[in-house]
């Protein structure tokens, strides 16, 4: 069949596939607080041996609302108990104004199905997993003024923490350097492949010193595409080594950047702590106008504040839960490996680890500090997840219909949102799929696991993520499926993603990285026939040594369509397919790349992507990235123009050759080297004027007034 012809059936069957109706999880607005049957309240002034029927406590104090969520979860379950009926009526639990520390995870199960959990209006509730930590006294430590309390729950290792907020703003566990990263100098072992990781490397004179607290440090360190932590065994200041109780992820490379934190001789600034892990005892030196007695320390203790603990195996669901107005805080994943003990076996010189301080990709084994498996129909609205050492939210096996809608999530250690799984489910009761994400605020993640992304949908079909704003992650925005190649089984198809604004990835706004490669505003992965990337604008995305990338379609991604978005400066492109199949590229701008502004990397038999009706203009680097061999892609009718002064169709150049040669090997034929006339590309305005040559090769505007989140913009703080 002819290319042209072969591309006609794939757009139609791209764009009849679409995104399937499902059953929507209800977003409606709970009533205004109401006493009645099923109507709970908990306040942080109540008491567990009241009633919980009323808002406030009576006078005499004899009555009022509970003092916790789980005494008030006993009460529901009682009532529902009460009803005499397979299928009772709802309930609603109101929390009131406060801070309501967690012992427990508050797990809700298949029984619970049908709850409201909502703020009392005008209120802002927390469910904290963490602890407040008190009783500071006035020291020094390193020359400078510190506070020092005592925590006897974390003598001898028992509570180790690696975040700690102090009202309400995340301190700084103490590292070296304050500021910027220290680069591997070099690497005293080799390694087979670039998998295979390092249990130690060189650094340059005084980066690192052996000071009497090292060995309780990490080194953090970046190599590719993901960070690895490693506790410290030893520091040899004569050979300039460091030696780890894990290995890293991958190869580590000279030049890798790194820091350590965790030494009590690295608190050198205001905003940094230390826990001395075997006395019990914290250390924090105050910031500006701090007073230890105002001051709200709190450490997290708790992996989960909320668990959906569903069973969809045996298809027994947790149902119709609505969560409005809460705000999730302070917990923390941490490895679940004995680190005490990989140090321990890590002291015979160099006997190597086999303990790995990561993982592959996407900080993918750390968990939601919300977490659900088998929640159908559920729904999260208006809430925070916030000043977390975790992902947010994680929906993963079993979770359908799910709705998360003008959510903010903020401070997180690691990404915001994951959906879906790494493994694929045969039995579809156990697939999560048909989510919605939309109308949220995602900003300011990995500030732990560095690799963390905004939103992650694993083995999951049938997810929209519309109307969101994303910015400040140092790896990727947008991630779908896993699955690296062919594999017909892959499971996160038929998704739809529109109407996003996504910035600021690799590189923070505060000009902090880039740290890492191989990212994009979005990335896929495997055969994804139905999904769609229409309507979204992603621009200042960067990548350390390759790939900042906007939209990237990696391993084996194919019949993905990507259409009317709007792409501008990034560092490597504004597309790159590593390799896939009859992807549809059309009506997309993709402005003022670094490098080039488009990459294909690997020939193959089949057609790679149709690129069709698209403008690319710019100023720095080349038109084509990579490898163009082999013709198995259609380019045609796109509009491309170079800014640089005294440019002409001469100097354009594609694949190494010139704009006629490209044209012979049968490319381009109705493409035009033409001003595309935006109204103020310096600006980002990239409306186009009437006049625009575009609209003569059917180039449809880009609709981007209406990216990001719709509404009241002053909920959940959204902007």
């Amino acid at each position: 069949m002819h290319r042209a012809g072969l591309f006609f059936l794939l757009t139609l069957a791209v764009m009849l596939g679409g995104c399937r109706a499902w059953p929507r999880a209800s977003a409606h607005r709970p009533a205004q607080p109401q006493t009645g049957p099923g109507i709970f309240f908990v306040a942080t002034n109540g008491n567990d041996a009241w009633s919980g029927r009323r808002a406030v406590p009576n006078w005499r104090k004899t009555d009022g609302p509970f003092a916790t969520l789980p005494r008030a979860l006993t009460a529901v379950r009682e009532y529902k108990a009460g009803q005499g009926s397979s299928e009772p009526n709802g309930a609603t639990i109101w929390v009131r104004d406060g801070t309501y520390f967690l012992s427990a995870p508050l797990t809700l199960t298949p029984d619970d199905s049908q709850l409201t959990l909502a703020a009392y209006p005008e209120e802002h509730p927390v469910l904290s997993g963490g602890r407040r930590i008190a009783n500071w006294r006035e020291s020094q430590v390193n020359g400078r003024p510190v506070w020092v309390a005592e925590v006897p729950a974390a003598r001898g290792g028992r509570w180790s923490f690696r975040e700690l907020w102090v009202n309400g703003q995340r301190a700084v566990r103490a590292r070296r350097p304050n500021w910027g990263y220290y680069q591997v100098a070099g690497l005293p072992d080799r390694t087979p492949n670039w998998t295979d990781g390092h249990a130690r490397f060189r650094f340059q004179a005084d980066d690192l010193q052996a000071w009497p607290t090292c060995t309780n440090a990490d080194v953090v360190v970046m190599t590719r595409w993901v960070e690895s932590r490693l506790p410290v065994v030893a520091v040899d200041a004569a050979a300039r080594e460091v030696r780890f109780a894990k290995r890293s992820v991958f190869q580590l490379q000279p030049g890798d950047y790194y820091y350590i934190e965790g030494a009590l001789e690295l608190l050198d600034l205001e905003g940094e702590w230390y826990l001395d892990p075997n006395a019990g005892r914290l250390f924090y030196a105050p910031r500006s106008g701090e007073t230890p007695e105002r001051a709200e320390v709190i450490a997290p203790v708790l992996q989960f504040v909320v668990r959906l603990a569903g069973q969809p195996e045996a298809e027994r669901f947790v149902e119709r839960v609505n969560f409005r107005g809460l705000t999730f805080a302070h917990a923390e994943w941490t490895f679940p490996s004995d680190e005490a003990t990989a140090r321990r076996a890590a002291t015979i010189w160099p006997a190597p680890s086999t303990q790995i301080g990561g993982f592959a990709q996407a900080a993918v084994g750390v968990t939601g500090a919300v977490w659900g498996e088998g929640a159908r129909e559920c729904v999260f609205k208006e809430c925070q997840f916030t000043h977390l050492g975790a992902y947010g939210l994680e929906l993963g096996r079993g979770c359908q219909s799910n709705l998360i809608s003008r959510c903010e999530f903020a401070d997180l250690g690691a990404g915001g949102i994951k959906i879906g799984e790494t493994h694929i489910r045969e039995n579809l009761a156990e697939l999560a799929r048909a989510n919605e994400i939309t109308d949220c605020w995602l900003h300011h993640g990995g500030r732990t696991f560095h690799s963390g992304i905004a939103i992650w949908i694993g083995q999951s079909p049938d997810n929209c993520a519309q109307h969101n704003l994303i910015h400040d992650f140092y790896y990727t925005g947008i991630s779908i499926g896993w699955t690296w190649g062919y594999d017909p089984r892959a499971r996160a198809t038929n998704n739809w993603v529109a109407f996003n604004h996504v910035h600021h990835i690799g590189v923070q706004s505060d000009g902090d990285g880039p740290i890492l490669s191989d990212m994009g505003g979005i990335y896929t992965l495997g055969m994804q026939p139905g999904t769609r990337i229409v309507n979204n604008l992603w621009h200042d995305i960067a990548g350390l040594r390759y790939g900042g990338w906007g939209i990237y379609t990696d391993e084996g991604s194919s019949r993905v369509l990507i259409e009317s978005n709007l792409v501008y400066r990034t560092t490597h492109g504004g597309f790159h397919q590593h390799y896939g199949a009859t992807n549809i590229v059309r009506n997309n701008i993709f402005a003022f790349a670094r490098a080039h502004q488009l990459q294909r990397t690997r020939d193959e038999p089949h057609p790679s992507f149709s690129f069709s009706n698209n403008v690319v203009v710019f100023n720095h680097g080349v038109v084509l990235g990579g490898s163009w061999r082999n013709d198995r892609f259609i380019l045609d009718r796109n509009l491309y123009w170079d800014y640089r002064a005294a440019a002409t169709p001469d100097d354009l150049t594609f694949a190494g050759g010139t704009f006629d040669h490209w044209r012979k090997r049968g490319h381009d034929m109705h493409s035009l080297f033409a001003d595309p006339l935006f109204i103020a590309p310096e600006q980002d305005d990239f409306r186009l004027l009437p006049a625009s040559p575009a609209f003569r090769l059917g180039f449809q505007p880009i609709e981007i007034s209406r990216v990001g989140p719709r509404g009241d913009p002053g909920s959940v703080g959204i902007k």
